[in-house]
């Protein structure tokens, strides 16, 4: 999820208040001590406190707006936003291989996000997934583990959810030095379009997660312990694979993903001779 950035008004100032205050209650409402946190969680007393919070928060505000989203926006729609922003997030993830030393990703990724970008009108349409080139999501997070930090506790970060020791450091450090999935829409000038893109950004990735969120609901007796436990198999799924180079594409001869376009709509007049002919 992208980090919440108010705007530079008194408006803004109370909503960071109002958010501190609710944070502050939640935490002082949720502070009972676990007497036997699993091993992957010590902080587990702090990180169910937080989580309350959030689960709060999300309530309260994004999961309403989520909802209302996905059901007057039209799926097309809602594909086409939520794959130009996989589009732009791909870039990190080509650097991140790029660090991790994995260059076969780090071309095939490059290689998607160029297609994407041209035959798939900025990203709008996943051209490249049609084509046999499936994402690979890649993160500085994932980058610390190749390189051998072990991932430590896990830790709910406010706003940002399930997070490690390391995940965590990696997302604050990638933050500060101006680095992240979303670094251009920061570019931007235009601030109200810089902070519409943003919110829609956020609002699209509560929006992707509302099946899984039904989907927990469903099947998890505590929700707070499926989502940890999910949460640390999934990346230590990450860093294994990449470690042990089982995720790696088959980029041998005639192994590359196929790019070329005979796969795409044919807009041709095909009718066109016929109708000349039978006149």
């Amino acid at each position: 999820m992208t980090p919440f950035i108010p705007p530079a008004t008194s408006q803004g100032r109370r909503l960071i208040q109002m958010t501190a205050l609710l944070g502050a209650t939640a935490l002082a409402a949720g502070c009972a001590t676990v007497n036997d946190p699993t091993p992957d969680d010590p902080w587990e007393s702090y990180n169910r406190s937080m989580y309350t919070f959030n689960d709060t928060v999300d309530r309260a505000l994004l999961k309403p707006i989520a909802v209302g989203y996905d059901t007057i926006t039209p799926q097309p729609v809602q594909t086409c936003i939520h794959n130009i922003f996989n589009n732009v997030a791909d870039v990190w993830s080509a650097a991140n291989s790029f660090l991790q030393a994995r260059g076969h990703d780090f071309i095939n990724t490059l290689g998607r996000v160029l297609f994407n970008t041209t035959m798939g009108l900025g990203g709008c349409i996943d051209v490249a997934s049609m084509n046999g080139s499936k994402r690979i999501q890649n993160d500085f997070g994932v980058t610390l583990g190749v390189w051998g930090l072990g991932s430590g506790p896990y830790v709910v970060l406010p706003f940002l959810g399930s997070s490690s020791l390391r995940d965590g450091a990696g997302t604050v450090g990638t933050m500060a030095a101006g680095v992240s999935p979303i670094t251009p829409v920061f570019e931007i000038d235009n601030i109200p379009l810089r902070n519409s893109i943003i919110a829609l950004y956020a609002v699209d990735t509560r929006a992707s997660l509302l099946d899984a969120d039904r989907l927990v609901n469903d099947v998890a007796l505590d929700r707070y312990s499926f989502i940890r436990d999910a949460y640390i198999q999934r990346r230590k799924a990450q860093v294994d694979s990449r470690r042990a180079g089982s995720s790696l594409p088959d980029y041998s001869e005639n192994g590359l993903p196929d790019y070329n376009d005979t796969d795409l709509p044919d807009y041709s007049d095909d009718e066109a001779p016929a109708k000349k002919a039978a006149q």
